[in-house]
């Protein structure tokens, strides 16, 4: 029987997908007519034309298959048409679990992100004991992740769904193509574009350990437990620093201060929305970075054996493959 993978053809979904294979899975990705299929090139997979949002698709992706890693998500710090995120990441979840009891499915792995949990007020690392709540998240993207991974929750204690989660990172490293938010700091560093920065910080891991967490998460992990998926703490300046040294270009020196940092988010948006691209700051995002986002592995390490590698690795090989791939 079969695997089903959905956003195998995004950056951490085609990452889960080539841990599965080199495991001897035989894995099913389902695509979307439009989607990208560069990160498939050359792999051994079936592949099935479907949707999120298209319930019998779903079911039909899933005829056959024991298992389900449900990867695929919106992830955007700015849509024109909030709406969007939530169809995909609240409705689309809740289609595909719903769509996984009905087919029998016997193991699930869910991908949310860190984004669902809380944070500490001192800027030590929180885990996932670290209370917080729909009013605590801000921005569409944060409200939307975890609005569907109560979705889960609600649908394991009523329905038995057999779901593990796993709760990413900043994932870095190949295959970034579109890129997501995290991606395009180290690209726009890496380009030169990054000329100031404001005092925050993430927790950085490579996409490759992400992708063999969600293998241990779904060879190991406890049905209901949550596990993050992360690797090191790294202040924004740091990451600059790191990308800087590594295109020879010399680093920002200028630290923003947040209010300057949301006053440009406000006028990159304006601008995105007459001129329909992508704003380069975003007003949730400087929101965000009101507090470093911190975390810590250590259940995961402990309970999974997980065991990922210093970011500074994650950082290099995200430079690497947004250069040889001509983004840079």
């Amino acid at each position: 029987m079969s695997v089903l993978v959905t956003g195998a053809t995004g950056f951490v979904g085609s990452a889960v997908l080539r841990q599965l294979i080199a495991a001897g899975y035989r894995v099913r990705a389902i695509v979307r007519p439009s989607s990208d299929l560069r990160n498939l090139g050359g792999l051994p997979v079936e592949t099935i034309q479907g949707d999120l949002t298209d319930r019998p698709s779903l079911e039909r992706a899933l005829d056959g298959c024991r298992s389900l890693f449900h990867v695929a998500a919106d992830y955007r710090l700015w849509a024109a048409d909030p709406a969007e995120i939530y169809r995909n990441n609240v409705d689309g979840t809740r289609n595909i679990m719903l769509a996984a009891v009905q087919a029998g499915v016997q193991r699930i792995v869910y991908t949310s992100s860190v984004a669902t949990l809380g944070q500490t007020d001192d800027g030590t690392s929180a885990d996932e004991t670290t209370a917080a709540g729909l009013d605590d998240m801000i921005g569409h993207y944060k409200r939307s992740k975890f609005l569907a991974e109560q979705e889960v929750r609600t649908l394991a204690r009523e329905h038995g769904l057999p779901a593990v989660i796993v709760n990413p990172a900043a994932p870095l490293g190949p295959r970034d193509i579109r890129p997501t938010p995290t991606g395009r700091i180290i690209l726009d560093a890496a380009r030169g574009r990054m000329p100031a920065y404001v005092d925050t910080g993430l927790n950085i891991v490579h996409v490759d350990d992400v992708a063999a967490g969600h293998l241990l998460a779904y060879e190991r992990g406890a049905e209901g437990e949550c596990y993050i998926l992360g690797a090191e703490n790294m202040s924004l300046r740091h990451i600059l620093r790191e990308v800087a040294s590594l295109v020879g270009r010399r680093p920002p020196r200028v630290k923003l201060p947040h209010g300057a940092a949301l006053a440009l988010a406000l006028l990159a948006e304006a601008w995105a929305k007459l001129s329909g691209r992508q704003p380069a700051v975003t007003l949730d995002g400087v929101r965000l970075a009101r507090k470093p986002m911190y975390f810590s592995s250590t259940k995961a390490m402990q309970a999974l054996g997980y065991a990922p590698r210093p970011a500074a690795l994650a950082i290099r090989d995200s430079v690497r493959w947004f250069r040889e791939h001509g983004y840079l």
